[in-house]
């Protein structure tokens, strides 16, 4: 990806970015072909999977920042927690059973190969799933990467569900999921 992607450069389909100090903590990693590449996968039914880890990133960030936490590690964690390239949708039932508690180590691994991680973000990226992955995460921000991953993943299939396509195609810009949805960030 020779140039810069920018706060406001259109990243997926609809996303824009509009908080700085929230680019600044992933733009390295949203520069990378890997996390690029992920938007050729669906993520819960409509929206690509970079769609998906740039919400988590985007509400770990706000989350985190907002308690007092590690809120780079968060958004960083956050962006990568299912850096995988396969569609979950294919499996057999089988497959997708056991993709529930592989997919946070196939995922690790791939970051690992992209960039060096700090404790936090290996913690967020492997316990993601969790109760699915049976031991607990170790940090704060962890725990606040694994709620926001739930929200956004029922937010991103119930906007769906409810023929609100915008919903999750608008999430990260203005801070809010869309003008009708409620964001606790907003003050």
């Amino acid at each position: 990806m020779g140039k810069k992607i920018k706060p406001t450069t259109k990243v997926g389909n609809l996303v824009k970015y509009v908080d700085e100090e929230f680019f600044e903590c992933i733009y390295d990693l949203l520069e990378s072909e890997e996390v690029q590449n992920l938007e050729n996968y669906m993520q819960h039914r409509k929206s690509t999977r970079l769609e998906h880890c740039l919400n988590v990133a985007y509400f770990s960030f706000k989350t985190a920042k907002k308690m007092g936490y590690d809120y780079r590690s968060a958004a960083r964690g956050g962006l990568l927690h299912d850096l995988y390239f396969y569609d979950w949708d294919d499996l057999t039932d089988e497959e997708a059973k056991k993709h529930l508690q592989s997919h946070p180590k196939i995922a690790l691994d791939n970051a690992q190969k992209l960039c060096e991680l700090n404790g936090i973000e290996r913690d967020i990226i492997l316990k993601h799933m969790w109760p699915m992955t049976l031991m607990p995460p170790r940090y704060k921000e962890s725990y606040v990467v694994t709620m926001m991953d739930k929200y956004c993943a029922v937010i991103e299939a119930c906007g769906y569900e409810m023929g609100r396509e915008d919903v999750t195609r608008t999430m990260v810009a203005k801070y809010a999921l869309a003008v009708r949805t409620y964001d606790p960030f907003v003050q």
